[in-house]
């Protein structure tokens, strides 16, 4: 997602007075502007696809903190919502048959042989698909076909 796009969600969630959309659009767009601001830099896809990860993950373990003190049902259930939302922004992963063919091609681009060489097939792939890959079943999948 472009950095434009980020603006004009939260642009979109101001008109729709939905507060929990907004609030967790504006939360990542404070930590792609310090990014901006402190490396003195353009924001790529990347930074923004990078900062979308961080803060799931942020929220996620706020979630999990949430549930297990069982305490505010609402908060709970706005945390939530807040990680339902920055998932749908980040692009779809690369699975199944997909991923298998890209699998079957980064192997001969490698030539990858042995399992020792899965450390550059991953490497590979990552670079490819920007991370946004099933790195499990990549793993499994790659484990199978290397001798």
């Amino acid at each position: 997602m472009q950095y434009d796009e980020l603006k004009e969600l939260i642009k979109d969630a101001m008109r729709a007075k939905d507060k929990v959309r907004l609030s967790i659009l504006r939360q990542l767009s404070g930590e792609i502007k310090n990014i901006e601001v402190n490396e003195r830099r353009e924001i790529t896809e990347a930074d923004v696809d990078a900062m979308t990860k961080r803060l799931i993950k942020q929220t996620k373990e706020t979630l999990e903190g949430s549930e297990k003190a069982g305490t505010d049902q609402e908060r709970t259930d706005n945390l939530r919502r807040q990680v339902e939302i920055l998932e749908e922004l980040l692009p779809e992963q690369v699975s199944g048959e997909a991923l298998d063919q890209l699998i079957t091609k980064t192997l001969a681009e490698v030539g990858a042989t042995t399992k020792r060489d899965m450390g550059k097939v991953m490497g590979a792939l990552t670079k490819q698909t920007g991370g946004n890959f099933d790195k499990s079943a990549a793993a499994a999948k790659i484990g199978k076909l290397l001798s």
